[in-house]
């Protein structure tokens, strides 16, 4: 039982002296300086954290964990929960802390705990979070035993985020503490705060048996939650005498600050579908296609949390059937949210809608707890109207109640989670704020969420892939972002768009999943035989914690079709389809033809455009280069072209792209119906590959690898119902990009082998030849070709483009390009190396200790994305037009002498501007933009860069001139 008198009185219960008692009663925790103007005592905040810790086991810890909390700790989850989190900071009882604030350290002095010179600068000082595994170590060896001291010891020496090794325990003369004095009060500040959670003493608090790895880092994460969350000091108020502090007084505070923060958990104990395939048919209302069934009742019969891998075709309802296989696997193995990961941020928001609403089904209540995790998220109408209080798209009402946050630029103004002197330690101190919500009831969001590393552990979130990648890197606080995983279902949509360097983290953030027990599922259309396999791997070796697991994957028995793997007493298991599921709609017919053409101008792609269309029918261009696309809509445009046109890609700026791929949708979406124009060309970038729930009469692409040409195919006759025109009722492609060379071999658009490599160019060459026939100078390809039958022959297809077989002609040099590529692969993975979690050699080591090997390399959010996206490193800029007097957004919104903004509705429409700049351009960019002076108050706007153009439109930047049109887009030219 807790003991709920105050740590005075506890500690004369004890029979400690009053010379001790009065000791660690001047012990401080947070300096007045940077709490609110009140000392908090050392106790007080150990004391807090457990309380809060308490909140959390009840209110936010999934099923699952609880349930290897109280496995480890012989039935007392609670309690050794509670510990484990409070005792984070007993480090701070040391003079290397308690000499940090003059201020604070007089009464300690006065009070006979007496220090040296202690050693001065940032590399040298002696840090709390160390200085607590060096007083806790001996004492846990000791009275517990060095199995369970050696993983407890990193939780609490990495709380500020990195777990340092064995060889860093070692304080410099003096910093830890000399003498009888302070031996007695760090050993009485273990025990009396041992004693205030409910253990006799530290022996009673032993564990008797140990978590694995990936659970020792989920547990961490909690740890700074409770920490960072009971730091607030606009919560946690400064109590200076010993008297005042007690643990019933941290309850009642940490009950407080969690409802008025308004945070929460997920589902709590989520109830199981009474009929196996409810969660389809019922919640989801769908009439379940056979392959959707597959995945539901692969998700019943896993014996074990596992990972699932689903394929099937373009538009076959993958997403609703993950959605409904992570209800199944939440409520069987006791998970509470789910993290749906999508490729990019334009595939991110239709994804949240989704989520949002299928949230709700399970209770009103819940809706607010779906976050959209992407710095875009503002533009989202959704988010807007749950996060802001907003009328929703749908006018049915946000469900917001009156008097709650009405404005979102406070969202990013973090002022949670203040840490006070550990700002020393990469946590910059916040101020104290009034709750913003507290008015607002229990069911509103929780803005604590949306600070800085936090979005995660959100019951609900989704969000891009990087974020799950971001969980498998060896950064700071890589535990908070883990822990965001743990507990959940982790969705991983079109994960054949991960390249060979995310795949790297990718892998290890399955094989940390597998070994936390986070059931997976992972969803394709196009995936690779060897991809595959490396996923079932990569997620068998976390189960069994060893580091080389090869578990074989039987082949398929046909497309679409479920993988499963999972563990069962002690072995590995991997199982596929027996029987072959059929496809909801009966393989077609597609037409492949080829249209010889590698100039970025793309005049015969134009001309091919006009003709496609000219007796009316949609037609869809994807190309490999903004600037390609953009020259293509020039032609037309210029070339009178009558019918609806529209430009999509990368280089539009947020407002622009929005809209007008909401257009697209609205034209050529699943419910288009009779908008559905006569006339129409949509020409776009890559943005159309995936997730662009759009259906196009005929295609015209650029050549990409196989899988990515098959997904863009995937646009291609995809709704049921659709009117077409009589000439395109067989699907047909135009295969453009690439023309003849020497020796008959393939010459590709610069571009496109920039990106994707000679070989795997070279590949889906060799296979359009078999169905197009064969390259030549002209158009080539009609009714004679074979083509190809879409959806049976895609995993073929996809297979033979990444098998080890030879299927160039002779002349193409395929070997050749295969070193290349190979050697290209090779170093991309080494790259990444240096950036993942943990080193091969070390993942089967049993504690988190020296995770943090060489240090964290990336300290932003902008330098971790790069860290998981290979490639070269681009900025994001808010474009602005100068004018007499002041500055205008791209929309021409008056802004200002130095660009200020004053409203929400300003700053929205000023944000619309933000557009991405090609990364040659990087470098001038950071040398020479910069905010406006008058962003410096707005938290939406302080850090972005502002891209002015002239009067004239244009902006030199570097040997650059950029401007912006608004149909084309950011236009960029070499000035002359």
């Amino acid at each position: 039982m807790e003991d709920e008198r105050s740590v005075v009185e506890l500690m004369r219960s004890m029979g400690l002296s009053d010379d001790v008692i009065a000791r660690v009663g001047r012990l401080w925790g947070k300096s007045a300086a940077r709490n609110g103007g009140r000392t908090h005592l050392l106790l007080g905040h150990l004391l807090d954290t457990a309380a809060v810790a308490r909140v959390m086991w009840d209110e936010y810890v999934s099923a699952a964990f609880r349930r290897r909390l109280d496995e480890i700790s012989g039935g007392r989850g609670r309690a050794w929960f509670m510990w484990v989190c409070g005792i984070h900071d007993c480090g701070k009882a040391c003079p290397a802390f308690q000499a940090m604030d003059a201020a604070e350290a007089a009464p300690v002095l006065a009070a006979g705990l007496t220090w040296g010179r202690l050693p001065v600068g940032r590399g040298k000082r002696w840090r709390h979070d160390v200085a607590g595994a060096v007083l806790l170590l001996p004492r846990l060896a000791a009275e517990w035993d060095e199995e369970a001291a050696g993983w407890v010891w990193p939780l609490v020496a990495g709380h500020h985020g990195t777990f340092p090794s064995a060889g860093a325990l070692k304080p410099p003369r003096g910093a830890q503490g000399r003498g009888a004095a302070w031996e007695e009060v760090q050993r009485a500040v273990v025990d009396v705060f041992t004693r205030a959670v409910g253990f006799e003493d530290l022996p009673d608090a032993r564990p008797v048996g140990s978590l694995r790895k990936a659970e020792q880092l989920a547990l961490s994460g909690l740890i700074v939650m409770a920490d960072w969350i009971a730091s607030d000091s606009g919560h946690f108020g400064g109590l200076p005498d010993a008297g005042q502090v007690s643990f019933a007084g941290a309850r009642v505070r940490a009950e407080t600050a969690w409802k008025r923060l308004r945070l929460r958990g997920g589902w709590r104990d989520l109830p199981l579908p009474e009929d196996p395939l409810a969660p389809l048919t019922g919640r989801l209302g769908v009439r379940a296609r056979a392959s959707q069934r597959e995945l539901v009742e692969r998700a019943w019969s896993m014996p074990a949390p596992g990972l699932l891998v689903a394929e099937a075709p373009m538009g076959e309802g993958k997403t609703k059937a993950a959605l409904a296989a992570a209800e199944v696997l939440a409520a069987r193995f006791g998970l509470d949210g789910v993290f749906v990961a999508m490729p990019t941020q334009a595939t991110s928001d239709p994804m949240y809608e989704q989520v949002l609403r299928w949230v709700g089904s399970f209770g009103p209540e819940l809706e607010s707890q779906v976050a959209l995790l992407h710095g875009r998220r503002r533009f989202n109408a959704w988010w807007r109207a749950v996060w802001d209080g907003e009328p929703r798209p749908d006018d049915d009402g946000c469900g917001c109640r009156e008097g709650g946050y009405s404005g979102a630029s406070g969202m990013a103004d973090d002022d949670y989670g203040a840490i006070d002197e550990d700002a020393e330690y990469d946590m910059a101190s916040a101020r104290s704020s009034p709750d913003r919500s507290a008015d607002a009831g229990a069911d509103g969001p929780a803005y604590w969420f949306l600070g800085h590393k936090r979005g995660l552990l959100t019951a609900f979130g989704v969000g891009t892939v990087d974020h799950l990648l971001h969980a498998a890197t060896r950064t700071r606080h890589v535990m908070l972002r883990f822990a965001g995983l743990a507990g959940k279902v982790v969705v991983v949509d079109e994960v054949h768009a991960a390249d060979v360097y995310m795949r790297q983290f990718l892998v290890e953030a399955l094989r940390w999943l597998g070994q936390a027990g986070v059931p997976v599922v992972l969803l394709s259309a196009t995936l690779p035989p060897a991809q595959r396999q490396r996923f079932v791997d990569a997620y068998l070796s976390g189960v069994l914690g060893t580091a080389d697991v090869h578990q074989p994957v039987p082949e398929p028995a046909g497309y679409p079709c479920v993988t499963v793997a999972y563990g069962a007493e002690g072995r590995a298991v991997a199982e596929t389809s027996r029987e072959a599921v059929p496809s909801w709609r009966e393989s077609a017919p597609v037409r492949l033809a080829w249209l010889p053409d590698t100039d970025p101008a793309g005049t015969p792609v134009a001309a091919a455009v006009r003709k496609a269309v000219a007796d009316g029918g949609v037609a869809l261009v994807v190309v490999n280069q903004v600037a390609r696309a953009q020259a293509i809509h020039h032609d037309l445009r210029e070339g009178g072209f009558d019918g609806v046109l529209h430009l999509l890609h990368a280089r539009l700026c947020a407002a622009h792209r929005a809209d007008r791929t909401a257009e697209c949708l609205r034209l050529m979406g699943p419910q288009a119906g009779e908008d559905r124009p006569e006339r129409m060309v949509v020409i776009a970038t890559q943005l159309a590959e995936q997730s662009f729930d759009v259906d196009a009469d005929v295609l015209i692409t650029d050549l990409a690898p196989a899988d990515l040409l098959l997904q863009r195919i995937g646009r291609l006759h995809r709704h049921s119902g659709t009117r077409r025109p009589a000439a395109h009722h067989v699907p047909q492609v135009l295969v453009t990009g690439v023309a003849p060379g020497r020796d008959g071999a393939p010459r590709f658009l610069r571009a496109s082998e920039r990106i994707y490599g000679e070989w795997s160019l070279l590949r889906a060459a060799a296979l359009v030849t078999e169905a197009a026939g064969p390259l030549t100078d002209e158009e080539t390809g009609g009714p004679t070709a074979s083509g190809w039958s879409i959806p049976a022959d895609v995993p073929g297809l996809v297979a033979r483009a990444y098998g080890n077989a030879g299927i160039c002609p002779a002349g193409w040099d395929e070997s050749g390009a295969w070193e290349q590529w190979q050697a290209k692969e090779r170093e991309r993975e080494k790259n990444a190396e240096g950036y993942l979690l943990c080193r091969r050699r070390e993942w089967a080591f049993p504690t988190l200790e020296g995770l943090h090997y060489a240090g964290s390399r990336a300290a932003s959010e902008e330098q971790l994305d790069a860290v998981v996206r290979d490639g070269d490193p681009s900025v994001e800029v808010v474009i602005v037009r100068r004018a007499s007097g002041g500055y205008r957004g791209i929309d021409m919104t008056w802004l200002g002498v130095h660009g200020e903004v004053d409203d929400d509705e300003a700053i929205d429409r000023l944000m619309g501007g933000t557009v991405r700049l090609p990364p040659r351009l990087t470098d001038a960019a950071r040398a020479e933009l910069s905010p406006l002076p008058g962003w410096a108050g707005q938290p939406w706007l302080r850090y972005h860069l502002a891209l002015v153009l002239e009067e004239d439109g244009t902006c030199l930047l570097g040997a650059d001139r950029v401007s912006y049109h608004d149909v084309l887009g950011l236009v960029v030219q070499r000035a002359e």
